[in-house]
């Protein structure tokens, strides 16, 4: 274990930092390669504007080449405001149409791919509160401008907020309660990684072609575990963006969402020969009175260099 933390501490002194480092005017300078941003959206009318608004200055500024939104079908209107405020807008059934429908974030994030060629890409998510300039560039700055960098992920303060009430600390809870005690069961190199779930993450695009994406909601720690045995701890950093602010659902509702992260966890294990058996995915979920059983699809698009 003293193994384990020595390497963790010293990755945490070499490769975390601190948004402010990273300026659209020092990016906008420095930088030698193209980079595209993608928002995936799904009913987030309220805070999508602000979101592009942030992306489409720093096109203009330089810092970025490429704004893109890729929408799940949403009847609040995001797609439209997307596409009037100059966004390039895609529905997600339009991207890799011959893999059939969407099976959720991950899916939609594979199919994203096909249509940025930049050399660094970035995701965002779209329904952030207060979104600035700062996630942006906090997340593409250590690829522009540190040496052997080839992934990013976003690091924050996670308010709790339901309704009009909103505690300080207390949101992230799949992430504090599933994701980072497996990641320290099973892969203690990944201790150091705050928001191992966090939706802000950026990396360099010829990386991501070679991962299979996971289709649900496991694809973020789905990428950080094969991101890990892909490159290696050394190629990855994260970066504070001091608070990520969304509205936040009810606990019975994350249910689906904690499993989809075991599920992604466990099928790497398997892949590796560290468990043995048939992995269940069906999810049964019980009030006391009644038992509702959820089928899981554990489906995993491929690599897309070999597509």
């Amino acid at each position: 274990m003293q193994s384990n933390f020595t390497e963790i501490e010293q990755w945490l002194s070499c490769r975390s930092f601190e948004h402010q480092f990273f300026t659209p005017e020092r990016l906008a300078t420095e930088r030698k390669r193209s980079v595209s941003v993608c928002i995936p959206t799904k009913e987030v009318a309220p805070t999508i504007e602000q979101t592009l608004q942030v992306g489409l200055q720093l096109r203009d500024l330089g810092v970025i080449d490429q704004v893109i939104v890729i929408d799940a079908n949403s009847k609040d209107g995001t797609a439209e405001i997307a596409h009037k405020l100059g966004a390039e807008t895609y529905q997600e059934s339009e991207l890799l149409p011959e893999f059939g429908r969407v099976l959720g974030k991950g899916d939609a994030l594979w199919r994203s791919l096909s249509v940025m060629d930049s050399d660094v890409v970035c995701f965002v998510d779209g329904d952030t509160e207060k979104f600035d300039t700062h996630f942006i560039c906090g997340l593409i700055g250590p690829l522009l401008c540190e040496e052997d960098i080839k992934f990013v992920k976003g690091a924050y303060r996670r308010p709790f907020k339901m309704g009009s009430v909103t505690f300080d600390y207390g949101g992230g809870r799949v992430t504090e309660l599933v994701a980072r005690p497996a990641l320290n069961l099973f892969y203690p190199q990944l201790a150091g990684f705050r928001q191992p779930l966090a939706g802000e993450f950026a990396g360099e695009r010829e990386l991501f072609t070679k991962l299979p994406f996971t289709t649900a909601y496991g694809v973020e720690i789905g990428l950080l575990i094969d991101v890990l045995q892909m490159v290696g701890l050394d190629s990855m950093a994260q970066v504070d963006l001091e608070v990520r602010q969304n509205t936040h659902q009810e606990l019975s509702a994350l249910i689906p969402m904690a499993h989809a992260v075991m599920c992604a966890i466990t099928t790497r294990l398997k892949r590796e020969g560290r468990i043995n058996g048939k992995l269940v995915s069906d999810l049964l979920i019980s009030d006391g009175q009644q038992l509702k059983e959820c089928t899981v699809q554990l489906v995993e698009r491929p690599p897309l260099n070999v597509v």
